[in-house]
Parts: C-alpha cells; sequence; structure tokens
C-alpha cells in the first residue's frame, strides 16, 4: 500500500461514520442514536401471502433402518430428511416416527430437482424419508418393471398417512405438490416406487392428487391421444415435469413417462406413453391445474 493511502484511509474511514444527524461537522466521532423499542403492529395483514413450504416429498431410503440412519445424519453424507419412518416400531399403541430436522429448517433431500418451475425443491419443502430397500442391488441395471421392488409395510403406511395429512393440513400444500422424488428428478431417482400406493393415501388420508376415473374415461373416449408426441411433452410440462418439448420421444422423455406411470398408473411403468396414461395426465390436469375441458373429438 502506497503513503498516500496510508495517510487518507483514517480520513476516508472517518467520513464515512458522519452521515449520522448527531454527528459534528468535521468530527470523526459519531453519536451513538438514542435507544429505541419497536413496537410490531401486525394488526393488519396483507392477503398477498403464502407458506414457505409449498411442498411434500416423499422417499424411500434404500436401506435398512440403522442404514437410514447413519446416512441421514453423517456430516459426510450431506443428505438429510425432516421425517424418517421405519418399518416397524416398538412403541406399543402407537408408531414411532424420527424427526430429523426441525420443520423450520431447511432438509437436504431433493437434490437436482425441479417441480412447477421451482428448481429450490429443498428450500420449499418437506421431506419424509421411508424406510425400504427398493429393490435388490443386482436388479438396478434391470428396466424398471423387471426389478423386484419390495413392498411397504401396512403400519409404516398408516404412520406415513397420518403424517402426511397433518403437514399438507398445517402448510396448506397443494394436492398436485405431494410428490415422489422421481417426480422431480426423473431418470435421476426412482423412489419411493411403484408399489408405493398413491392412490390408496389420496382415498384414505385425502393426501395427493388422484386422477377421476369418470373424467380418465371421458378423455379414452371422447379425447383419445393419437401418439402427439409434443402434445404429451407439453401437458407433461404443464402439470410440473421437466420435460424437453421437442416432439421427439427421447430418453428424457421415457424417463418422465416412466416417473408419471410409477405415480398414477402403477399397473404399467415401462416409459412408454399411451392413450391411457395421457388419459389420466389430462385428468389431472383439468382436475387440479385448471385446465377447460376440450371438445370431444371422438367420432
Amino acid at each position: 500500500m502506497s503513503r498516500r493511502w496510508r495517510v487518507r484511509w483514517p480520513l476516508l474511514v472517518g467520513w464515512l461514520v458522519l452521515p449520522w444527524p448527531c454527528a459534528q461537522a468535521g468530527s470523526a466521532v459519531s453519536v451513538a442514536p438514542p435507544a429505541q423499542v419497536l413496537q410490531i403492529d401486525d394488526s393488519v395483514l396483507s392477503p398477498n401471502r403464502d407458506a414457505r413450504v409449498r411442498f411434500l416429498v416423499l422417499h424411500y431410503t434404500a436401506g435398512d433402518l440403522p442404514h437410514s440412519m447413519d446416512l441421514l445424519t453423517s456430516p459426510q453424507a450431506q443428505v438429510s430428511a425432516h421425517y424418517l419412518v421405519p418399518g416397524h416400531s416398538p412403541v406399543q399403541g402407537g408408531f414411532r416416527v424420527f424427526r430429523l430436522v426441525p420443520e423450520s429448517e431447511r432438509a437436504w433431500h431433493a437434490g437436482n430437482s425441479h417441480w412447477q418451475g421451482s428448481a429450490q425443491i429443498n428450500a420449499g419443502s418437506i421431506g419424509i424419508e421411508i424406510v425400504n430397500i427398493g429393490y435388490p442391488p443386482e436388479d438396478a441395471g434391470l428396466p424398471l418393471e423387471q426389478r423386484r421392488w419390495a413392498p411397504f409395510t401396512p403400519q409404516q403406511m398408516q404412520a406415513v398417512g397420518n403424517l402426511a395429512r397433518e403437514i399438507v393440513q398445517r402448510y396448506r400444500i397443494a394436492p398436485d405438490r405431494v410428490i415422489g422424488h422421481s417426480d422431480i428428478a426423473p431418470g435421476r431417482k426412482v423412489d419411493p416406487g411403484p408399489l408405493f400406493p398413491w392412490e390408496w393415501l389420496y382415498r384414505m388420508y385425502a393426501v395427493g392428487a388422484w386422477p377421476d376415473p369418470a373424467t380418465v374415461a371421458w378423455y379414452r373416449h371422447q379425447h383419445p391421444w393419437h401418439g402427439d408426441i409434443r402434445f404429451l411433452q407439453q401437458a407433461l410440462a404443464d402439470y410440473g415435469y421437466a420435460v424437453p418439448v421437442s416432439g421427439e420421444l427421447d430418453s428424457a422423455t421415457r424417463d418422465v413417462v416412466a416417473a408419471f406411470q410409477m405415480h398414477y398408473r402403477p399397473a404399467d411403468y415401462a416409459g412408454i406413453p399411451d392413450a391411457d396414461t395421457v388419459a389420466r395426465l389430462e385428468a389431472l390436469l383439468e382436475q387440479y391445474r385448471g385446465r377447460v375441458r376440450p371438445e370431444a373429438t371422438a367420432h
């Protein structure tokens, strides 16, 4: 540093503190402001707001309880969730669920993900990890429909249902924002897998979205899909998925179709688009995204 700057620097600091109204002109000493007690008036609240928590994301842990607990609490792993639901509970007359991260804090469970225009899923979500191995390690290289998926336990699903219902009600999370890890990261993640009972969760606990059978039937018969891939891609994007709208049935699109099918049509989740898949998608867009029903096109 030059000598010129060593001389002028104290003058600059003095000048920076002078703007306080009580400081004397030409003085380098700032007078402390008088003590002030703030009175926050919240009697008038703006309706233009919503909860910071907008999504509920469900996962499986791909391991047993000890492995899952170690992973979700290890500083080196840098992954966590708000809740961990075991397969069984030793508690008589109840079910023990582990809260690993307070809901007021952000858990690191979503990773690189996207839903309905948001790429900051961790910042606006609650994450529930469910103890389940997913499938045997030797099945990892097989197509999704050939893997041997592990079932969830009834008591575990009851606990998930009760917990999810409380969270959804507490934050008023929209049904189409109750999602699986595979929905927000298709191809990269496949949990909670095709055996997760989304329809049961919807019917028993009023949690999540599910296509109405009558609405699906209308689209199947009155507005059938005729193979337009661009239409399919745009509909998936409108519902919330990150998918290229190119008109090409590429691997990224197949991954998204498989994720949608695992969630909303688990009887067949090979990632091959068909009329039933698109009818379910259009029904969901009408029910939850406000899409107006089109004119019937069937003859």
